[in-house]
């Protein structure tokens, strides 16, 4: 695990000394991705310069360092993860005529090789792993740019004047001289949608992400140089989601359940047995639901110690799970830590935000994912996670609640519809809460505890949808009328909005699954993960997102996901097979924190700060009549507007954070 970073400068302006410095600078802003070795490679007649920063995990010596160079001489690489099944790939090169001149025994020096024995696009095929890389082709000229097949590291790129940058995080790029970098009001709408902002746009004009299960490649300076592009990359797959879809649901599984669970065991079995090989001091986070409990079992059935194990904990009701992950870590006999994190521990860590995710990132729970991260850190280096069960096994309360609401009420007329809307529009909410409480417990079942008033307000703000996918995007969106709020913006078209790249899959739970792989996973989870984790030197792994698991997770039947109102069947069959069913049941929580009422409590003088009506007015990027109104609707209790004042509030810090960055 480790950060990259690099150029091209393509007008070839700049010495060595300038371009060494440059790139250092670089790799120093990701400095906590890799504190235990850094390197650069520059070839000053191109303009290329690759930096690398290094956490040791396999093969510690020298001879995993980077930036790499393969004994032929032709590719340079700077890397950032694990390859995962790269003895098996040592060996197969072994096998084949001539075998491989080794020098160590590093993943990065197998990534390499194949690359150069097989070619880029069969390597990347074969390799099982989490990884984002920069290649530079000697013989060619051109740097290719790649990044694995879910999306769990990430890569950023852009174009500043005549010199193209890359990078782990945006930091990277931002601390090379020639950053110049203008907001996209256009990707902010999409930020305050989603509390993220979807492939491949970035909160910056021109500067981009690489799409997951993809690689691009630019040609490298020729005699008169290259011009710069205002948009991304044409980026190739070498793996595509939609059609691994597609084919899955067309092909399902033939066996029956017990081969269906025997066949997930195995497939997780084997992921969780190649993500625990590391030099250094492995663990895992334990939550007590059942994704973590899962890896974690597996991991204690192969291993002849007991497995580290962590969690947090909270006082507040509701938002603990520690006693759960406790009873869990107990039965089945891992190492445990746990932490109890008091209100003023996590209230510590929303000044850092900015800084570790380097653009507006809205998810609460990164919080607490910081904080469980910076406690695991301080006994190991890597730490494996149960993430990827909802997204892949149908386990999010919202499934099941978006075919509810669609096939009893998408029937409905528009016009009848809006009327009813105006009408409830019309009562106070103590009046719904009075009149409609007795609705509580069965509202309450598909999502966290909460007033009748703000459960009915959010359901009749998004009931209008044309189509189920149209339903479930507004489900999951935080704001809508985004080119109001944001002035002079267009919402631009993304993956989760188009319906040319959607796959035919013939069920709508399918389809919501779908749209969280692409979008949700990979842009929420996985980012929150990968900065708080590698904020504190951690690397996180993900046993459940080995494409192979993946992959047979499209073959699955619904019906053996989803079950007497419930997701996730078939995988907590297999964790069945290692814990009693009583252990992990209970009601689905997360790393949650209690934002509505920080709020409205110790973040209240935070929050007019940031949300001051002048202070809107004078920066100029939203519109501040609705936000004035839920902030003051949400500090007098009248409504529960957390989730789109965080949005706002993240954006608002950031914009604080990295103002001396950005040009109008």
């Amino acid at each position: 695990m480790c950060g990259i970073a690099g150029f091209i400068d393509f007008s070839r302006s700049g010495d060595r000394d300038g371009q060494t410095a440059a790139v250092n600078a670089m790799t120093t802003a990701i400095s906590h991705r890799g504190p235990d070795d850094l390197g650069a490679w520059l070839d000053p007649d191109t303009g290329i310069a690759l930096g690398h920063r290094r956490l040791s995990i396999i093969d510690l010596s020298r001879e995993g360092s980077q930036p790499m160079v393969s004994p032929c001489g032709r590719y340079v690489i700077v890397y950032n993860g694990e390859i995962y099944n790269f003895q098996a790939l040592r060996r197969t090169l072994d096998q084949e005529e001539g075998g491989f001149p080794w020098r160590g025994r590093s993943d990065t020096e197998v990534l390499l090789a194949a690359i150069a024995r097989w070619g880029l696009e069969k390597a990347l095929q074969s390799f099982i792993g989490m990884f984002a890389f920069a290649l530079w082709d000697r013989a060619e000229k051109t740097l290719t740019l790649a990044r694995d097949r879910i999306g769990e590291k990430p890569l950023y790129y852009g174009w500043m004047d005549n010199v193209f940058l890359f990078g782990s995080e945006l930091k990277a790029l931002m601390a090379h001289p020639r950053w110049r970098g203008s907001i996209d009001r256009d990707a902010l709408t999409l930020f305050l949608q989603y509390n993220f902002i979807p492939v491949p746009h970035t909160i910056f004009q021109r500067v981009f992400k690489i799409e997951p299960g993809t690689f691009a490649i630019l040609p490298g300076a020729q005699s008169s140089g290259h011009a710069p592009s205002s948009g991304p990359l044409p980026c190739r797959s070498y793996w595509d989601l939609r059609t691994v879809a597609e084919q899955g649901v067309t092909r399902p599984f033939p066996g029956n359940e017990t081969e269906a669970v025997r066949h997930l065991d195995t497939l997780l079995r084997d992921a969780v047995s190649l993500q625990m090989v590391a030099d250094v001091p492995l663990g895992a986070f334990l939550s007590g639901g059942t994704d973590s409990s899962t890896v974690v079992a597996l991991m204690q059935s192969q291993s002849s110690r007991p497995v580290r194990t962590f969690t947090i904990g909270f006082d507040e009701p509701g938002y603990n799970e520690a006693e759960r992950a406790k009873a869990v870590a107990r039965r089945l006999g891992t190492d445990h830590t746990e932490l109890y994190v008091t209100p003023k521990d996590a209230l510590e860590v929303i000044p850092l935000l900015p800084t570790l995710y380097d653009e507006p990132f809205a998810d609460a729970s990164q919080i607490p994912t910081f904080l469980v991260s910076r406690m695991t850190r301080q006994h190991v280096t890597v730490s494996l996670s149960g993430d990827g069960g909802d997204e892949l096994f149908g386990g999010y309360n919202r499934y099941l609640l978006t075919r509810n609401l669609w096939r009893r009420f998408g029937w409905i007329p528009p016009w009848c519809k809006i009327t009813i809307r105006r009408l409830f529009q019309t009562f106070p909410a103590s009046w719904i809460d009075r009149g409609l409480g007795w609705l509580g417990p069965e509202i309450n079942r598909y999502g966290r505890a909460g007033k009748v008033s703000d459960k009915l307000r959010k359901f009749f703000s998004v009931w209008e949808a044309a189509s189920p996918e149209a339903l479930y995007d507004n489900l999951t969106s935080h704001w809508h009328q985004l080119e109001s709020l944001v002035p002079g913006a267009r919402v631009p078209s993304t993956r989760l909005t188009s319906l040319d790249d959607r796959p035919q899959l013939p069920d709508m739970l399918d389809r919501m699954m779908y749209l969280d792989q692409i979008g949700y996973l990979p842009e929420d989870i996985l980012v929150k993960v990968d900065r708080a984790a590698m904020a504190v030197s951690l690397e996180s792994r993900i046993p459940l997102l080995d494409h192979r698991i993946v992959e047979f997770a499209w073959t699955v039947p619904l019906a053996l996901k989803f079950r007497q109102g419930e997701g996730k069947w078939l995988l907590r069959q297999v964790l069945n097979r290692y814990l009693p069913q009583d252990l992990i049941q209970g009601p689905k929580r997360g790393f949650a924190v209690p934002l509505g009422d920080w709020l409205k409590g110790p973040l209240r003088d935070w929050g007019e700060t940031l949300l001051d009506e002048k202070r809107l007015k004078l920066e100029g990027f939203l519109n501040p009549e609705p936000v004035r109104t839920i902030w003051q609707e949400h500090r007098s209790g009248k409504y529960s507007w957390h989730y789109r004042l965080w949005d706002i509030l993240m954006f608002q810090a950031w914009l604080e954070k990295f103002a001396a960055k950005i040009h109008s």
